[in-house]
């Protein structure tokens, strides 16, 4: 079974959201859209869109998105099968959260990694 096939996403919290959004689109050029983020299409080789897209995104540093954890940052990594990934994990002894979002965005379950991050798994919707 695979475990991780790539990263879905990239969230930080920020004490001042909007500044360091503008921030970032104005020193690294990333096009921050009013949602606080931007969706990175993935291309090939030749520069070709492919299937598939990395979320980046700053939001709140109030927010409870992160909660259990304190950190400031959460990476959502994709998966191809959610439901086994989760129950080979709570068999290692993971702390895996109970709720499991199954939505038109694919599938989301969150594990605490040992030093107390938040780790989102995504398993998107069939094609994407």
């Amino acid at each position: 079974m695979k475990r991780v096939t790539g990263i879905g996403g990239i969230f930080f919290k920020a004490k001042d959201a909007p500044a360091l959004q503008s921030w970032y689109k104005q020193h690294l050029g990333i096009d921050v859209q009013s949602w606080g983020g931007t969706a990175f299409t993935w291309t090939d080789d030749e520069g070709k869109p492919v299937t598939g897209t990395t979320i980046w995104s700053i939001g709140p540093a109030d927010g409870d998105q992160f909660a259990p954890s304190a950190s400031t940052f959460m990476i959502n990594y994709r998966v191809d099968d959610l439901y086994a990934l989760v129950s080979v994990l709570r068999e290692e002894g993971c702390d895996v959260l109970e709720k499991i979002d199954d939505s038109e965005y694919g599938k989301f379950a969150w594990v605490i990694d040992p030093e107390g991050n938040k780790v989102e798994l995504w398993q998107p919707p069939a094609g994407q």
